[in-house]
């Protein structure tokens, strides 16, 4: 008789010990209940997404002769802003880079300014 309560007070012990904390279990409904309220409003906005693209469709279609070269107009400009943002930034980079460099600012490793002199020959 007192094996089998040995037996069911070591049980008891065992689950006790294995149970999640309070704050582990608030955690996991916490992340359960916003995960699915996320994947819910996920799922309304690719159906309303979908809606809207059929809708949009005969639309699109209809007025292709000129939303086609108006969106590669919009393209070529967007991409000529963006090129000419990033040799504005690479022309700055260097004259910055020149400027530290003549004013003796420049951080070069050992060795480096023998090879800056080297090419000066």
């Amino acid at each position: 008789m007192s094996n089998d309560r040995n037996k069911r007070e070591t049980i008891t012990w065992k689950l006790n010990n294995s149970a999640p904390s309070p704050r582990q279990t608030a955690k996991f409904l916490t992340a359960t209940t916003l995960g699915a309220m996320l994947l819910f409003l996920s799922g309304l906005t690719f159906t309303g997404t979908v809606i809207a693209l059929v809708m949009a469709t005969p639309l699109m279609v209809l007025f292709s002769p000129v939303l086609v070269p108006a969106g590669l107009a919009i393209l070529l400009v967007t991409t000529g802003f963006l090129f000419l943002g990033g040799c504005g930034v690479a022309a700055i980079t260097a004259l910055s880079w020149i400027h530290n460099y003549v004013q003796g600012k420049h951080n070069t490793p050992p060795g480096a300014a023998d090879h800056v002199e080297y090419s000066r020959i």
